[in-house]
C-alpha cells in the first residue's frame, strides 16, 4: 500500500475530528451519569431522613400510649 501524503493527511485530519467529537460525547454522557447518580443518592438520603422521622414519631406515640395505659 502506498502511503501517499495527499490522502494520508486529510484522512488523518478526519480521524482526529472524529476522535475529538467522540471524546466530547463520552464526556457529556459521563457528566449526565454522574449527575443522575448524585440525584439518586440525594433522593435516597431524603428517604432515609423521612423514614427516621417517621420512626421517631412512631416511638413517641408508643411512649404516650404506654404512659396513658399506666395512668388508667
Amino acid at each position: 500500500m502506498d502511503w501517499n501524503p495527499g490522502i494520508l493527511i486529510p484522512l488523518g485530519a478526519f480521524v482526529m475530528v472524529v476522535i475529538i467529537v467522540a471524546l466530547g460525547n463520552f464526556r457529556k454522557m459521563r457528566e449526565r451519569e454522574l449527575q443522575a447518580h448524585a440525584e439518586l443518592r440525594e433522593r435516597e438520603m431524603e428517604h432515609e431522613r423521612r423514614v427516621k422521622e417517621l420512626e421517631i414519631e412512631r416511638l413517641k406515640l408508643e411512649v404516650e400510649k404506654n404512659k396513658s395505659a399506666r395512668m388508667s
